[in-house]
């Protein structure tokens, strides 16, 4: 199976490059032609336009930053469509609108292809290692085919029923983790100062009821004054804002995700839209006046799980 691959950024390069570790044909494009040339040198080959791409290709993923992004790649000039036939399938990776890839997913499907939402989650370094875990929305059938590429790219693989479906399970951790990041930066903050030594702090999270995934990565960059965790805060952003969509469609009156919602707007108006996401805590220590920063804790994030063959997981 040929593979076609757009979007090498934090994310998607990190996937393109599980694909061509694991000896994936692959044809690659980004708007960054420096990024392009190192996947050509590690054996990928350049892409043209998305229609040159799905012509040559059986699949195609597209990893980007936002819905209107994708929406061009796939409709637009020299997009996806252009290429489509019966039997070549779409693989959005990115975190998108569940309503948004629903859409175009139809277009797909219209055209005789297949369309498939499958977001990842697990952060950078897992997505790195071909150990991130993914939801997959599609019918049974396309699931089945492409599942080999889903198991090299990940370690556990979830079908989640029909094409967005996984786009809305996706924004859900999305936002159950920026609500972590939030707690994780205020409890640092109120353990250094309350006279907490910060190290010890970290761990009696870590050993307690109070642990999570996002304690055990992002609060160790925290610590150590990196911050990086390669995800900027207008993805945190955009990310909140999609769930808020999903909920609001749905009719459900939501309290937190408002509050968290105003948080990044007020990170973003001081610091950036593009800074790190962790440096939400920025905000309490400018605040305070506090440094929230221990010795002993990493500049950044490495899986050392070794890479394995993923598998699919079923609900119990």
């Amino acid at each position: 199976m040929k593979i076609g691959f757009i979007g090498l950024g934090n994310v998607g390069g990190k996937l393109a490059g599980s694909l061509i570790r694991n000896g994936w044909d692959v044809t690659v494009r980004d708007l960054d032609p420096v990024l392009v040339g190192e996947f050509v040198a590690r054996g990928a080959t350049a892409g043209d336009s998305p229609a040159q791409m799905m012509r040559a290709c059986d699949a195609v993923i597209t990893c980007l930053p936002r819905p209107d992004i994708s929406a061009a790649v796939v409709e637009g000039p020299e997009g996806l469509l252009e290429g489509m036939r019966p039997g070549k399938i779409w693989m959005e990776m990115s975190t998108t609108d569940e309503a948004e890839v629903k859409r175009l997913g139809a277009k797909v499907i219209a055209s005789g292809g297949r369309a498939v939402d499958c977001p990842v989650s697990g952060g950078c370094h897992r997505a790195d290692t071909g150990n991130i875990s993914i939801f997959a929305g599609c019918d049974r059938a396309t699931f089945e085919i492409i599942l080999p590429v889903l198991t090299t790219l990940g370690r556990r693989v979830l079908h989640t029923g029909e094409i967005g479906s996984a786009s809305i399970l996706k924004v859900i951790t999305n936002y159950l983790a920026t609500a972590n990041l939030i707690t994780c930066a205020e409890a640092l903050t109120v353990a250094k100062g309350a006279g907490m030594d910060l190290g010890t702090a970290y761990e009696a999270i870590r050993i307690s009821s109070g642990t999570s995934f996002v304690h055990e990565t992002e609060s160790q960059v925290i610590l150590n004054g990196s911050r990086d965790i390669s995800f900027t805060m207008d993805l945190v952003a955009k990310d909140i804002g999609l769930f808020q969509e999903v909920a609001d469609r749905a009719g459900i009156p939501l309290e937190m995700n408002p509050l968290m919602m105003k948080i990044f707007a007020d990170g973003i108006a001081r610091y950036g839209a593009r800074e790190l996401s962790p440096n939400i805590i920025r905000r309490l220590e400018d605040a305070t006046g506090l440094s929230i920063l221990a010795e002993g804790f990493p500049a950044e994030m490495v899986d050392d799980e070794p890479e394995e063959p993923g598998h699919e997981v079923r609900r119990a």
